[in-house]
């Protein structure tokens, strides 16, 4: 049995195999509205044989996008505007995901092939919040440091977002807690150096975290899955790291989150990462075993054989794939070809290329 393409099962939502569309960026949204960019990168992914296809990182502020072209969700408009795409995903077999952001320190920048550097409010940009007013990198602005009620306030976003993601027809929700972002920023102590109950100690660190998730968890329904995205290692000296990562998915498990979704970087500008092919996987495999949480790997994963080893060896439960899908939308469909497998969920508009 080819173990990339078993099924796999959180709570009631049964995936075809295990591979998963990455959420990516795409800097094409209007005032954070979906449209048919979106429609089609998505949708053309779930026809390509995915079992997920996971919206990129969507605000659940304005203020909490990565640039202003980032797609949102913070009205029940956004969340009808997605309904078509969402609808389109589960036709086609693929369970339909979104990962919930807040950008903190990292929010209001242009998008990467207009230079990526910070928008001013002048602009069209807007003063980015963060626990302390430290700036992530030169030129960066200094964000407003959250008070305990901007904390509340924030988190109450995050579960009207999550409200929003079930009317839009999402069946499973991922929480962004990696790259920088706020609620990774709130757990690396390179990034927090706050002196109350949301800074120093470990604990302290990971409060804001997991009173989002606990939050998040009590509107999301029992029957459907909910993901944390975690950036496992920072790469730099005094910042977070596996250890500290095992910890929180520990407490995450028991918030009843069903998969550690494993990346790694993003706090810091001058992180040092040993890059290549499946270099995170080790961390999705520490993880699941000394967390006893199901984990993703991804990163690097780019071949079948691959995958394949990483699903079979154990080191994790599904893979996540970005820039390989986008470079072939049928990265499935062509991996299950390599590794002589019949899947039988080809559109049966394409079976003459078969």
């Amino acid at each position: 049995m080819i173990q990339l393409f078993s099924p796999l099962k959180l709570r009631d939502i049964t995936f075809r195999n295990r591979i998963f569309v990455s959420p990516m960026c795409q800097y094409s949204s209007d005032d954070g509205m979906p449209n048919d960019w979106h429609l089609v990168h998505l949708g053309s992914r779930a026809v390509g044989g995915a079992a997920c296809v996971i919206v990129e990182a969507t605000g659940v502020s304005r203020e909490g996008r990565i640039s202003p072209f980032d797609s949102g969700i913070w009205s029940d408009a956004h969340a009808a505007a997605f309904r078509r795409i969402t609808a389109f995903i589960k036709q086609h077999g693929a369970a339909p995901g979104v990962q919930l952001a807040h950008a903190g320190r990292k929010a209001s920048t242009d998008a990467p092939w207009t230079g990526g550097k910070p928008v001013p409010p002048s602009s069209g940009g807007w003063q980015p919040i963060a626990p302390s007013p430290i700036p992530f990198s030169d030129g960066y602005p200094t964000p407003r440091q959250m008070t305990r009620g901007d904390i509340d306030a924030v988190t109450k976003e995050f579960v009207a977002a999550t409200r929003r993601s079930l009317d839009a027809g999402f069946e499973l929700v991922e929480i962004h807690m990696a790259h920088g972002y706020l609620l990774h920023s709130f757990l690396s102590p390179l990034s927090n150096h706050r002196r109350d109950d949301f800074g120093g100690s470990l604990a302290n660190r990971m409060r804001f975290p997991l009173q989002v998730t606990r939050a998040m968890r009590n509107v999301w329904p029992a029957h459907l899955p909910l993901l944390v995205r975690i950036s496992a290692s920072d790469w730099a000296d005094g910042g977070w790291d596996l250890p500290q990562s095992i910890a929180f998915a520990r407490e995450l498990k028991k918030l009843n989150v069903d998969l550690i979704d494993c990346s790694s970087g993003g706090a810091v500008p001058y992180a040092k990462i040993e890059a290549g092919p499946g270099y995170q996987v080790p961390f999705a495999s520490a993880i699941r075993r000394d967390a006893g949480i199901a984990t993703g790997a991804v990163g690097m994963i780019t071949d079948a054989q691959q995958a394949e080893s990483i699903i079979a060896n154990g080191e994790a439960d599904i893979v996540l794939l970005a820039r390989a899908m986008l470079k072939d939308p049928y990265w499935p469909m062509h991996a299950a070809d390599q590794l002589g497998m019949k899947i039988e969920y080809w559109p049966k508009q394409y079976g003459r290329a078969r």
